[in-house]
Formats: structure tokens, sequence, C-alpha cells
């Protein structure tokens, strides 16, 4: 499984918005406006954090929701450019499919899951999601299927086996 990790070089994230939220609320003189941003970070080598930031203004926003992705940052299982197999996300409504895919066939992905995918070092990937088009949720749901992916000497090691003993 995944853990949250903090060692990542600040230098090496990228930053992607993924959704930029403007709400109104309607006070005696008027509306006042707040902004909510959905940031994705990465290294594009297995490290990926996600982060959700309100302000009342956009770069006040964009900068709370790198701060919080960066503190959410988790280890991605890869297999070369893809992922080791397929896996199944959910949160609340959202569920995202996630397959691997043979080199050269690049990233198969709507909006939110191609920014995750992307920031993770996923080259080549299949994707679908299905119920809510919420970017949230969609993010989350693809989150909590890359932190499920296992490799093989993860699977060894919760068995007790070698590969040897395994393989024959």
């Amino acid at each position: 499984m995944a853990e949250i990790i903090n060692e990542t070089n600040e230098e090496q994230l990228t930053e992607k918005l993924v959704k930029l939220n403007r709400v109104a609320k309607v006070v005696k003189g008027g509306r006042r406006f707040s902004f909510s941003a959905l940031m994705v970070v990465g290294d594009k080598n297995g490290h990926v954090g996600v982060g959700f930031g309100k302000a009342n203004e956009v770069s006040e926003a964009i900068r709370k929701g790198v701060e919080k992705a960066k503190k959410n940052i988790v280890t991605i299982n890869l297999k070369g450019n893809t992922i080791p197999h397929e896996v199944e996300g959910k949160f609340k409504s959202g569920t995202v499919i996630l397959k691997p895919a043979s080199p050269g066939t690049g990233i198969i992905a709507g909006g939110p899951v191609r920014a995750v995918v992307e920031l993770a070092g996923i080259k080549d990937i299949l994707s679908k999601s299905l119920g809510t088009s919420n970017a949230l949720n969609i993010v989350k749901a693809t989150m909590e299927g890359l932190t499920r992916l296992m490799n093989l000497g993860h699977i060894l090691e919760i068995r007790g086996k070698t590969a040897k003993e395994l393989f024959g």
C-alpha cells in the first residue's frame, strides 16, 4: 500500500490546477466572492498529492491548495511507465477504473484523472470515470485507486513467501 512521504524534494514537484471555482455570498452591500482551487502536485516519478484550498483571492486559494497537496503526497507502485494491475477507486459517488496499457498507448483519461496520473509519472494507462463528474470526487477516487496498487514484492511480503516458493 502507499504511505505518506515528506522527503520528496520541493524543487522537483510540479503543480497543476485541476479546478478553480468561484462562489458568491450575497450580503447587504452586494456580492462577496470566494474561490476554491483543487490542486495536484507530483514529481512524475511515483509521488503525487492532492490539495483543496479556499480563500477570498485566486492566488491565495491556489497557494493553500498546493500547501495541502504537498502534505498529502503518497508513493505509487509503478511497473515501468504503467501500473502493475487493473484497479478500481471509489470516493462517494465517483468511481474510476484504471487499467495498465502497453507501451506507446499514452494517457487515455479525462481531465481530473489525467492531471493525477501525469504528475504521478504514469505514461501509459487506460481509464474510465463512472458516476459523478465532480472533479474533487473523481480526483479522490483516482488517488484511492492508485494507493491500492500493489507490486509483486509487496504481495510476497504479505503472504510471507519468497519468489522461488511462489513460482517454483
